[in-house]
């Protein structure tokens, strides 16, 4: 069957989708590197693993880090997430699980892979597999139907091996409801807190100063800096290459039926009388006669919009109740099922949600509709061209990276090929090029560079990227007169957390030699603060984590902690009040949740544990470039 989807399958489109589909897989790629570059980045029992599939397994996650987290990925967020190594381990795992599953001579059957395939959602329009459309998905995310169908015939014999080994695992009722009670205990509390910043009369001497910078000299050091030449190739300088024929418009058109779809919308305004999650039945009900209260007022004369200046209590108050076009799924499900369900100009009696009662007045239905071919075809026309001129910046980019070698100024070869070379100024890690946009990447991946080294192929969200640094200015060590505030400061901080510890601790003596803690927090001005119960899942405001787990080691038995707790405002000393067991009318509803839960964990532990023998036993070698 997958032969016949190849022989009938088009050639050209759509980039999206497909990184959704296989995101706990990293596809095999295609192509070539410089025969003068390491075509490796480790070896697992005697079978080298590519930089390609290194590549793919980083680009991947970095694709899904960027979708995660958007603008808010930056160099700070990829340290702490260590790409690299991820990329590493996937791909380096895969190979151990693989190998294990040949030599326990597992398989995929050709049917069962045809059949996973037909059913993946991007390959289908309107629920059915569409051969062309399969090729073409493939096709325009650099893949081709072997790779991509030996990735699935990969992530098949992977799951078949993880069913295998942890398939035994069962969860026991005892263990279910010991989890139950271990999870929904409640205690309370009451403590106390010895804030370094309560320390304001701590003055270091010069002596002391001193002492502090030659032992942490090396945190004053200043940034390295680094000169970067590049070159840049942006999807905009091939867009004049791109030629888009009619039919391949018509046959997007075709093939994309979803994308063309105008749903029902809807146009309304509403008053919103609130009503909180919490509230018992009392509350509701007064909410609810104020509602309709309010729903006659609006079936008289009185103008809709001033009404909901007057008597609405939600945020679009000022704006009469105005909420705009809006689609279904838009809103709360009570809210949309009523607003979809009205014509316009009608009023709604009052109508329930999670935020309280609504009276709703839809002014326009907008009914749903197909865009025609014609309307779409310049979107289209845009879509493709936008894909295309991307994909020839990528080819570009390639052909330039082939002909650089490390240690050679790619001034050169791209005055060869007549292209721009951009040169940025002296930069650090924290203070990275403005001129280059994610700038923080781009400092990053210039710092994994040797001086003179080429980068590889870099998307930073603006096209494709060459790098090359070409000078490097390292860190130093500045003189303490050059820095003298900072070491001051950081003296200070340190002291007063010395002094907050050791109070804390002479605290803590006291309790343990009968001393009253009310008493003694009087004697130091300290407010002694009361909890209410909480969970070890909850977040009481004000309360640290650190706190909340310190809370449930202690009991009738052990009223406060050996030590003083370490958390965020500063050390804790906190005194057991007492402790609640979860009521078990609610065990039945949540058992068979927990029950799923926790052998899910139980699994993973089960095949965690049984991977990391297998590569205890595996002979790994990592190239230099790429071990941590």
């Amino acid at each position: 069957m997958l032969d016949l989807m190849r022989k009938k399958a088009g050639s050209f489109l759509i980039k999206l989708i497909l990184g959704a589909i296989v995101i706990v897989f990293v596809f095999w790629g295609v192509g070539s590197y410089s025969e003068k570059r390491r075509l490796r980045v480790a070896i697992v029992n005697g079978e080298a693993i590519s930089i390609m599939e290194y590549n793919e397994a980083y680009n991947q996650i970095m694709e899904r880090l960027k979708q995660q987290f958007g603008n808010n990925l930056n160099d700070d967020l990829l340290k702490m997430m260590n790409v690299k190594q991820q990329a590493l381990n996937q791909i380096i795992d895969r190979r151990i699980l693989l190998n294990e599953a040949d030599r326990l001579n597992f398989n995929a059957d050709p049917q069962e892979l045809a059949d996973t395939i037909r059913n993946i959602p991007a390959f289908q329009d309107n629920g059915v597999f569409n051969q062309r459309l399969y090729t073409r998905v493939l096709s325009a995310n650099r893949l081709t139907p072997e790779g991509f169908e030996q990735s699935q015939k990969n992530a098949m014999l992977i799951n078949k091996l993880r069913s295998f080994i942890t398939g035994f695992v069962k969860i026991s009722d005892r263990e279910v409801r010991e989890w139950y009670q271990w999870d929904q205990a409640a205690v309370k509390i009451k403590y106390l807190v010895f804030k370094p910043d309560m320390y304001t009369d701590i003055q270091p001497s010069d002596e002391e100063i001193k002492t502090f910078f030659e032992k942490h000299k090396n945190e004053y050091k200043t940034q390295p800096r680094r000169k970067v030449r590049y070159l840049h190739f942006t999807p905009e300088m091939y867009r004049e290459e791109v030629k888009i024929e009619d039919e391949e418009l018509q046959d997007y058109y075709d093939t994309h039926p979803e994308e063309f779809k105008q749903p029902k919308t809807v146009e309304a305004r509403h008053i919103l009388i609130k009503v909180a999650t919490d509230a018992d039945a009392e509350t509701i009900a007064k909410a609810k006669a104020k509602a309709e209260a309010v729903f006659k007022k609006a079936q008289g004369d009185q103008d809709f919009a001033e009404l909901a200046k007057t008597e609405s209590e939600g945020p679009t108050k000022d704006k009469g109740g105005y909420l705009g076009t809006f689609k279904k799924d838009a809103m709360v499900k009570p809210f949309s099922d009523k607003a979809f369900a009205m014509q316009a100009g009608e009023i709604s009696e009052p109508v329930q949600t999670r935020f309280g009662w609504h009276i709703i007045k839809v002014e326009k239905v907008n009914a749903a509709s197909v865009r025609i071919y014609e309307t779409a075809k310049s979107e289209i026309r845009g879509k493709l061209t936008t894909s295309r001129a991307k994909n020839l910046a990528y080819d570009a980019a390639e052909a330039i990276y082939e002909a650089a070698y490390d240690g050679e100024d790619i001034a050169n070869t791209a005055k060869a090929a007549n292209l721009e070379v951009k040169t940025t100024e002296l930069f650090s890690p924290n203070t990275p090029p403005q001129d280059v946009k994610n700038g923080a990447q781009f400092a990053a991946a210039a710092f994994k560079l040797e001086l003179m080294d080429i980068s590889d192929l870099q998307d930073f969200g603006d096209g494709y990227h060459i790098s090359q640094v070409i000078e490097n200015v390292p860190g130093q060590i500045p003189e303490l007169n050059d820095v003298i505030d900072k070491v001051k400061t950081s003296l200070i901080k340190e002291m007063q957390d010395k002094k907050a510890a050791e109070n804390a601790r002479a605290f803590l003596k006291k309790l343990e030699e009968g001393s009253d803690i009310e008493a003694e927090s009087q004697k130091l001005d300290l407010p002694l603060t009361a909890t209410e119960f909480f969970k070890r899942s909850d977040t009481p405001q004000g309360i640290d984590r650190a706190l909340i787990a310190a809370a449930f080691k202690l009991s009738d038995a052990k009223k406060w902690p050996d030590e003083a707790i370490k958390g965020g405002q500063g050390y804790y000393i906190p005194l057991f009040v007492g402790r609640q067991a979860p009521e078990m009318k609610e065990f039945e509803k949540e058992e068979e949740k927990i029950q799923k839960q926790l052998r899910s964990q139980k699994q993973s532990k089960i095949f965690g544990s049984y991977l990391a023998e297998l590569k205890k036993n595996s002979e790994i070698m990592i190239e230099p470039d790429y071990a941590e």
